[in-house]
């Protein structure tokens, strides 16, 4: 096992080094300069036609969910762990300044979101046995680059399907560390409880944890956001020096300090765009399986929502994140992922700040697990057919108890070895495709605005 997880592990470090730091930066300036800088541009736009009718349940057009339910479900997906114990993963290796490269990849990648969901609605198909609309790099390649690549359709699917058994085994593994490290819980049977819960909603199929997404996602999103902003504010003279502190090690990494054992730039910006990608899931080939069943009239409409999600989730909650953990010192006690922000937030606000972390990351990565299964079964889908359905989804639920028990720097390794993988690959796709984008970015603006 040691054999094979330092294979897996000099891969990540390949593959999230350079490769993906080059391959994210291309993508997203070549679509914003094809663009014209949309992500920047058309924000006022974007932030009106997405935060603006959030609450607005008229739809237009096709499809299972309302715009909001399918947004809330990709949110539910990029706002989870990402931003609690991925941040805390991130900071806890790479040091204060692997969060200004989070700021980085979200505020490029963003338009790259936007585009592989205006591809991903553009190449959408209804499933005639079940109804659900499905969508994804899959359904992007078979029909916008032909039959010739089928294959790769077919590799990336299978690879998708088996990241994102794992990346359920990441969440479960989260809650039941941070409620192990704030209760002493036991994993096992927080693994099993988790299992059981999301079993109640993920039975149901898309619809249901649509409608359960609606619901979780602000709220989480709000409990949390207002803690980290209570710690924020109570420290604001700290505030200052912890934003140089970041902006400093992004390019200088940080000397080694107590529990913390340093880090050179490179490993900076590697855990910066890992966690970045894994937080917002920008270019990931994940969001346009979510907003595939969005219920619209064109792909650009819910194309808007990937830029929002991106926002809301690292430029907001992730940065909070991050200077909650730099304030309050806690990077050198040596702890790691929702551990050192519990720790963060303990130190921030006494009492009531562990908790807080404890409820939220059970939000977040519950809603994760619920998205993260519908992605894994769309992907098995494409490969084998609809008679894997509930054979997915009782695998899944079993991995969710066996990822509450694994080690956590063992489960995130693997996730980043598939995630490398299929992002680089989908980001190639993407690329190849710009003109369709742009295209139905002209289209949409000329015939849809106001309609």
């Amino acid at each position: 096992m040691d054999a094979i997880m330092g294979v897996v592990n000099g891969f990540v470090g390949f593959i999230w080094g350079w490769p993906l730091v080059i391959i994210i930066t291309i993508t997203a300036i070549l679509y914003s300069v094809v663009l014209r800088f949309f992500q920047f541009s058309h924000f006022g736009f974007i932030v009106k036609n997405t935060f603006g009718k959030m609450l607005d349940k008229t739809t237009r057009g096709e499809g299972n969910l309302t715009p909001f339910q399918a947004a809330a479900s990709a949110l539910a997906g990029t706002l989870g762990t990402g931003n609690i114990a991925g941040v805390g993963v991130a900071v806890a290796i790479g040091g204060a300044g692997a969060l200004f490269w989070m700021w980085v990849v979200a505020l490029l990648a963003a338009v790259a979101k936007y585009a592989e969901i205006v591809l991903g609605i553009h190449y959408r198909e209804k499933d005639p046995e079940t109804g659900t609309y499905r969508g994804g790099f899959m359904y992007i390649v078979k029909k916008g680059l032909g039959s010739n690549w089928h294959w790769l359709a077919f590799f990336w699917s299978l690879l998708f399907f088996l990241q994102f058994l794992i990346s359920g085994a990441v969440q479960s593994n989260s809650i039941a560390d941070v409620v192990e490290h704030s209760f002493g819980g036991d994993k096992l049977i927080v693994g099993i409880i988790i299992a059981i819960l999301a079993g109640l909603v993920i039975l149901g199929g898309i619809k249901r944890i649509g409608k359960v997404a609606e619901k979780l996602v602000p709220l989480m999103a709000v409990i949390y956001t207002v803690a980290a902003l209570i710690i924020i504010i109570t420290n604001i003279v700290e505030v200052p020096a912890a934003l140089a502190t970041i902006v400093k090690t992004a390019f200088t990494g940080m000397a080694p300090a107590g529990g913390f054992a340093g880090s050179t730039i490179m490993i900076v910006i590697q855990n910066g765009f890992a966690r970045g990608v894994y937080s917002n899931e920008a270019g990931m080939g994940t969001s346009p399986v979510a907003h595939a069943t969005a219920t619209t009239d064109h792909p650009v409409r819910q194309g808007m929502w990937g830029i929002f999600e991106v926002f809301v989730d690292t430029i907001i909650v992730c940065t909070m994140t991050g200077l909650v953990i730099v304030i309050t010192g806690v990077i050198p006690s040596g702890e790691v992922g929702a551990s050192l922000t519990a720790s963060a937030f303990q130190t921030g606000l006494p009492g009531p700040g562990d908790l807080i972390v404890t409820i939220s990351i059970m939000f977040f990565a519950y809603t994760t697990i619920l998205v993260a299964e519908f992605y894994s079964e769309t992907g098995a889908v494409y490969c084998f057919g609809n008679k894997v359905i509930y054979p997915v989804r009782i695998i899944f639920l079993l991995v969710l108890v066996g990822g509450a028990v694994g080690g956590l720097q063992q489960v995130w390794s693997l996730l980043d070895f598939f995630m490398g993988i299929t992002v680089a690959i989908n980001l190639v796709v993407i690329i190849a495709l710009y003109k369709t984008v742009v295209s139905l970015t002209k289209d949409f603006f000329a015939n849809y605005v106001d309609k």
